[in-house]
């Protein structure tokens, strides 16, 4: 079983700015658009239960079990004792398999965050006022704003100091009714707004104060209204969800050195395609074969009939590299098109969602791993609406090789730590062109 990893991101705000009925509305969204969502609750206070006490599992637990995992038809849930507290990217990274995950909560996760601030609320507008200021001033976005209510503002920005300053002591309650830690101690959701402001991370804000708006287009962050739900659903699709990807294997018929074709060559007992079918499906919104013998691989759709698999003809009649890419970017349903050789025994879906995470932050139109043996195509993301007008003009001047376009869109080079942190195996670009090297691999397989 292959675990795809979720991208995440956080929506975050202080008490009583509304956090969860945004997160509700903005799943349903989500999920009424077709997307398969997680979701996590950061909950801070010590100890807390998802079962009744005097109920079966809950005896289970107080008798010592460490793990307790309760079932019913189309339901599961798990109750498991850890040491201190999870990192949220433990978490999620427990959570493969969904198009999104939304968190609520874990401002410090290092996820793409969502800051709320109501007008409602007197936290979030004194927060906003200090959002604002340091707007105004220039203050990057993620400035440690404790270090400025400390002295560290320049003298110029003795004003601003002071501001943060008074902030700070509303943020606190009445002043001279307790002490700052004691405060601390009865209301920690209020009781620091510099440990509470939008961060580094920070990419969109909803929120209706004024001063949070004009905050928000000083850094160039969208920000949306409370009822604006669609608009936020709209931005989290286009930059956090899972994008819709193509998978293309590209099995183009006759090899002069394998002897024959290798698509069919058998690999532990089975056609070799349908070891590369399996390994990049998880992957695959659309799975298109490339191949100039569908009347040979015309089992795979009894195979794989949950797949409807597309078998589809080269659309150029001479060989090489990039007009099988061509084919490949035109058979796509998807904007996202990843391309993967049949002969890559140890293709990586993991790698594919990897490099098209990479694709929507990035905003480029390839991401093709890069090592010391240079480009690897064949194991790549391609945008189609950027790669295929460069595509046909490279095919129109004679060009053969994959890369021979990449001078003319926008390249991500996806570096080897990358691939490694993906798809922690390695061997992802290892590719068989005899049956010596097949056999190989074969006994490699066999022996894990």
């Amino acid at each position: 079983m292959i675990n795809i990893p979720s991208p995440a991101l956080s929506i975050v705000g202080r008490h009583n700015s509304g956090k969860t009925t945004l997160i509700e509305r903005l799943i349903a969204e989500l999920v009424r658009r077709g997307h398969d969502v997680g979701s996590v609750k950061h909950h801070s206070h010590v100890g807390f239960d998802i079962d009744i006490p005097g109920k079966d599992s809950y005896r289970h637990r107080a008798a010592g079990a460490s793990e307790t995992v309760i079932a019913a038809p189309g339901q599961m849930a798990c109750v498991k004792t850890v040491e201190g507290e999870l990192e949220c990217a433990d978490i999620v990274r427990g959570m493969p398999g969904h198009d999104i995950v939304v968190v609520e909560g874990y401002r410090k996760s290092g996820l793409p965050t969502i800051e709320i601030m109501r007008a409602g609320n007197e936290a979030d507008a004194r927060v906003a006022e200090v959002f604002a200021e340091g707007a105004r001033r220039g203050w990057p976005l993620g400035t440690d704003f404790t270090q400025f209510t400390r002295g560290a503002v320049p003298p110029a920005d003795d004003e601003a100091r002071e501001a943060l300053r008074r902030a700070e002591a509303d943020s606190r309650g009445a002043a001279g009714r307790a002490s700052g830690e004691h405060f601390k101690t009865q209301h920690p959701d209020h009781a620091d707004i510099s440990n509470k402001l939008p961060t580094a991370n920070t990419v969109a804000v909803v929120t209706d104060i004024d001063a949070a708006c004009e905050a928000a287009a000083l850094y160039g962050v969208p920000a949306f209204g409370f009822d604006d739900v669609a608009g936020l659903a709209d931005f989290v699709e286009e930059h956090y969800v899972r994008p819709r990807v193509t998978v293309v294997i590209q099995a183009g018929g006759e090899s002069r050195r394998m002897g024959q074709s290798k698509a069919t060559v058998p690999f532990a007992g089975r056609p070799l395609i349908c070891r590369i079918v399996e390994r990049l499906a998880p992957a695959a919104d659309d799975l298109v074969i490339t191949t100039n013998e569908p009347e040979n691989l015309a089992f795979l759709h009894a195979e794989f009939p949950q797949l409807r698999i597309q078998l589809v003809r080269d659309v150029y009649d001479v060989r090489g590299a990039l007009p099988g890419l061509c084919t490949a970017l035109e058979s796509a349903r998807n904007p996202y098109v990843a391309v993967v050789a049949c002969d890559m025994v140890f293709a990586s879906a993991s790698l594919v969602v990897a490099e098209a995470l990479a694709m929507n932050e990035s905003g480029a139109d390839v991401v093709v791993p890069v090592n010391k043996h240079g480009f690897e195509p064949f194991h790549a993301l391609y945008r189609r609406a950027g790669c295929l007008p460069a595509v046909r003009a490279a095919i129109d001047r004679g060009e053969k090789r994959a890369q021979s376009f990449f001078g003319e869109v926008e390249v991500f080079e996806f570096t080897q730590d990358r691939v490694l942190e993906a798809e922690p195996m390695g061997g992802c670009f290892i590719n068989a062109n005899t049956p010596e090297e097949l056999h190989a691999l074969e006994e490699s397989f066999l022996e894990k």
